[in-house]
This record gives structure tokens, C-alpha cells and sequence, in this order.
């Protein structure tokens, strides 16, 4: 992690840590109102995920890849949708074992929402409102996954400003404590992903506090 990034981290931990406290047991499956979202707590990542993952509340994981063995865990951890945002030809190209067979062995629900903002695979309003659909009908806890969680991460804030009402800078707070990483990255179109994903541009996208 870069001394930039780092210290792009502690300002949003900060930033989270000041908010209110809220309660553990804060569910994003349920559809009772959510004020103000729970910090990340950030998992350790070893042999069960790729770079990067982290549980909100008590019901939704975002993360990058998970291995074999990370899907086994979530599994265990009551998780039983998977939301995959990676295209075709990462899932061929670097994992090295059939996430949607494994994930359908473990019982649990595949929902494969490929982006990569292209043309054949656009970050859009559709794919987050087919997230949210995802996160309200699913019968346990969530998983959110890419490569190493930074579209998970921006598809997130979308749905906390959009589907739960989360103030436009609580929301990208806690997406950068995930891995939103916007203070180096934008699209070809001139807008960040998250900014796609709401058809709006958000000001202080690109801006974290210093």
C-alpha cells in the first residue's frame, strides 16, 4: 500500500469513526430503514480472498476473488447469495476452479453481474438495480465480489446512496474503507463507476479527505 493510499485510509477510518455508533446486528437483507451504515470491518484476506474483503453489518461480505476455501468459509458464515461482477474472460483467464458449480454445490444462490465498463459490459443503473433485488430477496447474508473489491466497492456505494438513502459522502467513506481507491482511477467516459451506476455525477468523487 502506497504512504498516498494509506493516508487516504486513516482519514476515512476517522471520518467512520466519528459517526454514530450502530448497532452489529444491522441487516441490509431486511427492509427496515438503515440511518447510518456500519463501518467495515476488514477481514483477514489470507487463502480466502484475493487483495481485499470486508463485512458490513451483519449480513453483506465485499470482497475480491474468493478461493475455493473462501467460498467453503463464507458458506459456513451463513452467506448464501454470491454476487460476482467479473467478466467471462477473468473468470476463464485467472480462477482456477468453477466458482458458479462450487457455489451451486454449497446450496447457496449464483447471481453473475459482469462489468468492466465497456460496451458489452457497462457499469449501469440495471446492475445495480438487479444487486439490490439480489440483496432483498436473498434468505441469508450477501457476498459482493470482483477481482480485488474495487468495483464491489464502488457498485456498494451506489446501492447505500440509492437503495438505502446513505448521505452521498457516508457512503463513499465507507466504500473507501473497502477498497474504492478514487482518488486514482476514472473511466474513459470521464466518470467513475459508482457515478455510472447512479446516471449522476458525484462532486467530491476523486476528492477523499486529506
Amino acid at each position: 500500500m502506497t504512504m498516498h493510499r494509506t493516508m487516504i485510509v486513516a482519514a476515512t477510518v476517522s471520518i467512520l469513526a466519528a459517526a454514530p455508533r450502530v448497532s452489529a446486528s444491522q441487516q441490509f437483507t431486511k427492509p427496515a430503514p438503515i440511518a447510518t451504515v456500519s463501518a467495515p470491518s476488514i477481514l483477514d484476506t489470507a487463502g480466502l480472498f484475493q487483495d481485499r474483503a470486508a463485512r458490513v453489518g451483519e449480513d453483506v461480505f465485499v470482497s475480491g476473488q474468493p478461493t475455493e476455501r473462501g467460498l467453503r468459509w463464507l458458506h459456513e458464515q451463513g452467506v448464501t447469495t454470491v454476487v460476482n461482477l467479473r467478466t467471462p474472460e477473468e473468470m476463464t483467464r485467472n480462477v482456477n476452479f468453477d466458482e458458479p458449480a462450487l457455489v451451486a454445490k454449497l446450496g447457496m444462490r449464483y447471481v453473475y453481474l459482469p462489468v468492466r465498463g465497456t460496451g458489452e459490459f457497462p457499469y449501469s443503473p440495471e446492475t445495480l438495480a438487479k444487486f439490490a433485488e439480489a440483496v432483498r430477496t436473498a434468505s441469508g447474508k450477501v457476498l459482493l465480489h470482483c477481482t480485488i473489491a474495487w468495483r464491489a466497492s464502488h457498485l456498494w456505494a451506489a446501492y447505500l446512496i440509492k437503495e438505502r438513502g446513505i448521505p452521498v459522502e457516508a457512503a463513499l467513506a465507507n466504500a473507501r474503507a473497502i477498497n474504492l481507491m478514487d482518488e486514482h482511477r476514472m473511466g474513459s467516459n470521464g466518470r467513475q463507476p459508482v457515478e455510472d451506476f447512479l446516471d449522476r455525477v458525484l462532486p467530491t468523487l476523486g476528492h477523499p479527505p486529506r
